[in-house]
Order: C-alpha cells, then structure tokens, then sequence
C-alpha cells in the first residue's frame, strides 16, 4: 500500500484554509421567508448527481428566520420515473465537512439517496448552510464575517425547522428523518428540546453524535486539544474552508497512481473503515469536503475538551450571561427525548469519530426510552464513513433501516 504522506496531507485538508474569490450564487428578494420551486441549474446537485444517473429531481430553495438561503433537492420517484401516489417523505442531513452529496457518492444501486427512492419514497436532500450551494443570505455575502459567526447551535434553531417545515408542507404529512454525524447531533439537540417531533414519524442516526470526549481520531483531538479553531479565529478567519485546490489536484493524481489506496485519507481522519472501494475517495474528492463556520469547529472542539453536549461557550461569563442569563452555556439533555420518538441508531465499533464509549453515553440517556420504540445496531468492523460511502452498507445498514421505516 502506497504512503503519499497521509497525516500531513489529511492535515492540511481538513484543518487548512483557502482564502479564494466567490461566485454570488443565489439572488433573492429580502423577506421571503420559504421560495417555491427552483429551475434545476446545470451545476446543482439534481444536473450532476441525480438526473445523471437516471432519476427525477427538484431543485427548491429554503430560507431560514437568519435569513440563509438553503438548496435542498427532491428526488420524486425511482429510476423506473413512477412519481405518482401518496408516497411518505424522507429528509437526509448529511454531516461536518460534507453536503448533501454525501447521500449521492455510491452508484445508485447502492446510495441511501436512490434505494430510498427506487422503494416508493420522495426523497429530500439537506444542504446546510455555508456549503457550496447553500451560500445565499437575504443581505449577507459569504464574503462578510458575519455570514459565519455560526455554530451547530445555530443549525438546530433555524436550519433544520426550515427544512422540516418546508418538506412537512411540501407533503403534505410526517416524515422519516435520516441523518449522519452531525446531522444526528442537531437532531438530537432538537429533539432533547421537544422540537420537531409532531412532523416527525421517526428518526434514524447513523455514527450518532452527542458526547465527543472520548473520541479517538487523532487529527480532531489533537485540533481539539491545540485550540486550532480558536487561533484560526482570533486571527480573523471566519470561514472554515478545507476545500484547498491545490491539495485536491494533489490527491486526485495521486489516487489516480496504479497501487495507491486513498482510502487511508479517510481512515486517518474516521477510524480504519471497513468497506471503502479506493475508487470512492476519488468521488469524494470531486464534491467534499465543505466549508463550515470557523465557529462551529470551535464548539465541536469545546465539546471534545469538555465531554459537555453543551451550546457554544462563550468562556466570558458576561457573553454567556448575555446570551444564556447564566454562566455557562446550557447543555442539551438527552434524556428529555421524548420516550415514544421511534429512533434507529447504528454505530461502528470502528469509528473515530463517533466513538463507543460516547456512543454508550448517548444509550445510556435513552435507557427509559419506550422498548419497541428504540432500536440499536451495532457493526463492529464498521467506521464513520462506511455508513454513508461503505460498498456493503445497503446490506448491512440500509436494508434493516427501510424495513425499520415500514414499521412506523
């Protein structure tokens, strides 16, 4: 197995900077609060990763109440065209560092995106904000510092109801929620607050993220434990933006190379992932990583040092005080989540990121939730990636989740 310097390069990609020009992407009127549909453009995600492999797809747009503008995609029907009949909607959160691509990386016979849609399910598409077709604000550019002073926190007030409202709305009905890392974090925080749950029909986390402080991935910890972040910010960088393109052109020549496995980029940043084909980094790598606020690494990171599912921690007890009216920033309590939710978590035993014991610290908050209302997979060969971008994870994931669903 070729070495092409893996934790240097893995470094720079993940925990770098690029300071580049932009595009404006989007144009809307101030004060629109949730746009109808929107013409597929020949860059979206619906040109250059669904319709391409066969299937229908919508491009919508979502404002949030914070005024950003986020692309979500709809994909009506299966391969087969069929787009007719009362079919239950599904809302995919992709995760840190990623956008909705995640769902879209595997060939159709084996993307989450497309076997939900092939079996009779309208499929919804979530793109945070900051991500590369999320970048629109009704009067902020992302060239304004303003437009990252975010966090996760941020997410769970005003990004995810968006996206719930609008695909709630849309349907016409309840929806199934999938998401991935920390699309189960702002999930979960939504949820300990009793938020969202009366559109919901169930929950499904994959690599599920609460507590952090026992993670084991090397690169994130040692971010963590340095305040990267926090220097990166206190030196006037706002957004977080790995996507280096010089690196990219690096990595993909080098992947390309007969006899190396680029799957050890992931591997240094995830944890040892079982079931990668090399070929997908080289898919990964023509879409991810994602840009996210500056910020939001620094709460990830606080969470690392402090083991806390907390908000964003000020550290002046004024700002908290001016922000929370208390000291410290509140924590999000897993055990609030309403018992009766239907929730179905896979974890990996494999998993740097979502590691066991803080996985075991989630279960446990859930320990009076409703039996037959929880359900708990475990796969020990599987890491944070294999969940979304594993070859095997229709048969060992995402099977036992739509027969999950058929159960709600």
């Amino acid at each position: 197995m070729a070495n092409i310097g893996t934790p240097i390069i893995v470094v720079v990609l993940f925990w770098g900077l690029a300071v580049a020009t932009r595009t404006k992407l989007f144009s809307e009127e101030d004060g629109i609060a949730v746009s109808a549909l929107a013409p597929s453009g020949s860059d979206g995600i619906c040109a250059s990763m669904v319709e391409a492999q066969g299937y229908p797809c919508e491009e919508h747009t979502v404002t949030t109440e914070d005024g950003y503008i986020l692309s979500m995609q709809r994909i009506p029907g299966g391969k087969s065209g069929e787009t007719s009949g009362n079919k239950i909607p599904v809302l995919l959160q992709h995760g840190l560092l990623m956008d909705g691509i995640t769902w879209l990386l595997l060939p159709p016979d084996q993307a989450l995106a497309f076997l939900l849609a092939d079996n009779g399910y309208e499929v919804w598409i979530a793109n945070t904000r900051g991500t590369q077709y999320s970048l629109g604000h009704t009067s902020l550019t992302p060239d304004d510092p303003a437009y990252w002073e975010w966090s996760w926190d941020e997410l769970v007030v005003y990004d995810l109801p968006a996206t719930y409202q609008y695909v709630h709305n849309q349907a016409g009905q309840k929806i199934h929620y999938v998401g991935h890392s920390l699309g189960t974090l702002i999930a979960l925080g939504a949820f300990s607050k009793d938020q969202l749950v009366n559109m919901l029909r169930s929950a499904v986390l994959l690599s599920p993220i609460a507590h952090v402080g026992q993670m084991t991935s090397p690169l994130a910890r040692a971010a963590a434990e340095n305040f990267i972040a926090e220097a990166l910010y206190k030196a006037g960088y706002r957004e977080f933006n790995p996507r280096l393109e010089a690196i990219i052109k690096v990595l993909n020549a080098s992947c390309a190379k007969s006899g190396v496995d680029c799957t050890n980029l992931l591997t240094s940043f995830t944890g040892q992932n079982c079931c990668l084909n090399p070929s997908i980094v080289q898919v990964f790598l023509a879409h991810e990583p994602q840009a996210s606020a500056t910020k939001n690494m620094i709460h990830i990171s606080q969470m690392i040092r402090d083991g806390k599912v907390a908000m964003f921690d000020y550290i002046d007890k004024d700002k908290n005080q001016k922000h929370y009216r208390q000291d410290t920033p509140p924590e999000y309590k897993m055990a609030s989540i309403p018992h009766d939710l239907p929730l179905f978590l896979s974890y990996g035993g494999a998993d740097a990121l979502s590691d066991v014991q803080d996985v075991k610290l989630l279960l446990n908050s859930l320990k009076d939730h409703d039996g037959d209302k929880l359900v708990v997979q475990y796969r020990d060969d599987y890491a944070h990636a294999d969940f979304v971008m594993g070859e095997t994870a229709k048969r060992d994931v995402y099977d036992p989740l739509m027969a999950f669903f058929k159960l709600q």
